[in-house]
């Protein structure tokens, strides 16, 4: 089933790995979930040889155990999770693993945007339907959180701080009260959430200032930040992890050498440093030098080397691809890039040698096709 779809879900996706979970999870478990919180935090995070299971369970969220101990807890208790932190460090992606080993379901999503209406987080009616037969519950279309306080599961809400105040205020009585009301209608006019039903909220520390959450919404929600990962090794099986799901999606068979990982988590961390000690914004590249980023970069380079190429993965592409995917800005995002190459990457080359030279030659034919 999941082949028929671009990208499934993650219930769809280790549907299997799920159903084996359920079937030898004997442990309690809040509600009427699916798995326990302990079977649920070994899915999230993979199986160790003390946890006796005759299947190894693969890490599928990087980061610490803390976090997601801490989100499952939330979850359990009436009240909501909020994941903050910056672009890149998998919030959404947690929140859709907590969402499928929960209630098989991480697909009832609000995206959170400056258009986001109280409409998309309550219901709102089906015109023809409303002309036709008028107002009921048959014409009236719920949104994702009120099917989801309807069949107690999970409602998701991506990029809360991108909506605006009165459709945040709009969840407060969500989340204290428990249920929606439709005035509209004079019977069955009121929508009680089921034991289960909860929303995992995410939130972009970078947005602080666009749309701040009021101090009684923040009450009805548990805070759990999500650090930028800076450690190497992490980052490094994160960004494997996630380029060999892209080679079996695109059943592209291309070796990832060790050599170019570390060229690329080199250059992102050298990159974060001098944007670090920048004085000013134009100093920054407008990339986030994120994680997520990085692992873009990584897609580019293969999917050209296959497509393009010889099938290998070299530094030359790999380094065009860098400099295309953070060239955002011309000439200031260039300006950025080419002094780094002239700054670090050239004497590296000369000093270690390996795919730096390669590199070194890709990242400069890259930046003078752009300029």
């Amino acid at each position: 089933m999941s082949d028929d779809m671009l990208r499934a879900p993650a219930e769809v996706k280790y549907a299997e790995e799920l159903d084996w979970l359920e079937s030898i999870d004997d442990s309690p478990k809040p509600f009427s979930w699916r798995l326990s919180p302990r079977m649920i935090r070994l899915f999230i995070l993979g199986s160790e040889r003390s946890d006796g299971l005759d299947r190894e369970i693969a890490q599928k969220w990087f980061g610490d155990r803390s976090f997601v101990e801490r989100s499952i807890v939330t979850l359990a208790s009436d009240r909501g999770l909020l994941l903050i932190g910056d672009p890149g460090t998998g919030k959404s992606w947690l929140a859709e693993l907590l969402s499928a080993a929960i209630c098989r379901n991480s697909t009832l999503v609000v995206q959170g945007t400056a258009g986001t209406t109280e409409d998309h987080i309550k219901y709102s009616w089906n015109v023809s339907m409303v002309i036709a037969k008028g107002q009921s519950r048959e014409s009236m279309i719920p949104s994702p959180i009120m099917t989801a306080m309807e069949g107690g599961v999970i409602g998701r809400f991506e990029e809360l701080t991108r909506s605006t105040s009165d459709v945040q205020d709009a969840l407060i009585s969500i989340l204290s009260e428990k249920y929606v009301s439709i005035p509209e209608l004079d019977d069955d006019n009121i929508v009680f959430a089921q034991p289960g039903f909860s929303i995992i909220a995410t939130a972009n520390s970078r947005d602080r200032g666009v749309n701040d959450l009021s101090s009684a919404l923040k009450r009805r929600f548990n805070f759990v930040r999500i650090p930028v990962v800076t450690n190497k090794k992490s980052e490094a099986e994160i960004v494997r992890f996630r380029t060999e799901e892209l080679l079996r999606r695109h059943q592209i068979e291309l070796d990832l050498p060790p050599t170019l990982l570390d060229i690329l988590l080199q250059s992102f961390a050298d990159l974060r440093s001098a944007a670090a000690s920048a004085t000013s914004d134009d100093e920054k590249l407008e990339s986030a030098l994120s994680t997520a980023e990085q692992i873009g970069v990584l897609e580019d380079a293969i999917l050209h080397s296959n497509f393009f190429g010889d099938r290998t993965l070299r530094a030359q592409t790999l380094a065009g691809s860098l400099v295309g995917s953070l060239a955002r800005r011309n000439p200031e995002d260039l300006a950025i890039l080419n002094k780094y190459w002239h700054g670090v990457v050239e004497p590296r080359s000369k000093k270690d040698g390996g795919e730096w030279p390669e590199f070194l030659e890709g990242g400069r034919e890259a930046i003078a096709t752009l300029s």
